[in-house]
């Protein structure tokens, strides 16, 4: 019988992008409005977050993950590939592997804040401001944009299909942080509080590891992914690569 689960699942963000390095230096200088122009989609990753995916890659292809995975998803954002396709290069996955996109694991929507520092947007749209404070960033939603519940929706369908085509297999996911936050609600069937709670103690890091593992149930009783670590950033310590935890900013025009 097929398991129900990857026998592994490990959740990586992205390395460090362009816009990271322009979201900093915005709210550094106190700006209103980050420094990029184009689709989120299309901001690739920083010289220092090719640098991460490589140590990402060598950490597993060096046997410290008791395996590598045989599964890569990603999601299509350019970023979110370019870490996925030099994590394989640097052989931590067979060199084959096909790196499987699904738009599912895109960054959240942002909708008409997209592109503005928190300086920004209570200069432009107050009102949102004042709605986010009032409901909190778990299900405020932005015009045009998404709350993190429409995210939680959508990888509840994308863990269904993991289940679905990969149960056994030891699965790779490469996305962004509010991603690899509210795959941690689904998967632990967390509430609201404890997701902001974890959320609160900071920041997920660039080609950071968050790691799962399936544990069987006693008999009669269903088994389940136990999470084995989250947010280790071992491997780039390993080859003395600095660590970055910038949020993901919200750039340019999406379409």
């Amino acid at each position: 019988m097929t398991p129900r689960w990857p026998e592994r699942l490990w959740i990586v963000r992205h390395g460090e992008s362009a816009g990271n390095v322009a979201r900093d230096f915005a709210y550094q200088q106190g700006l209103p409005r980050i420094d990029l122009t184009g689709r989120d989609v299309d901001v690739p990753l920083s010289p220092l977050g090719e640098q991460q995916a490589r140590a990402l890659g060598h950490w597993f292809s060096q046997g410290k993950e008791e395996g590598r995975p045989n599964v890569v998803l990603a999601s299509p954002y350019l970023r979110a590939m370019e870490t996925a396709r030099l994590f394989r290069e640097a052989g931590g996955c067979p060199e084959g592997t096909r790196i499987h996109l699904d738009e599912r694991l895109r960054e959240k929507e942002f909708g008409i804040l997209d592109g503005l520092t928190g300086l920004g947007i209570r200069a432009e749209h107050p009102q949102q401001a004042e709605l986010r404070a009032s409901l909190g960033k778990f299900y405020h939603r932005p015009p045009g944009g998404e709350s993190w519940c429409d995210v939680i929706f959508r990888l509840r369908a994308l863990m269904d299909t993991v289940g679905l085509h990969h149960g056994g297999c030891r699965v790779m996911i490469v996305a962004h942080q509010v991603v690899v936050l509210c795959l941690r609600y689904v998967i632990e069937g967390l509430t609201e509080q404890e997701i902001l709670a974890i959320d609160r103690e900071g920041d997920v890091a660039n080609c950071s590891i968050t790691e799962y593992r399936w544990e069987a149930g006693e008999e009669g009783t269903d088994g389940g992914m136990a999470l084995v670590r989250y947010n280790v950033t071992a491997p780039m310590e390993a080859e003395h690569t600095p660590v970055t935890r910038e949020p993901d900013p919200i750039v340019g025009h999406r379409g």
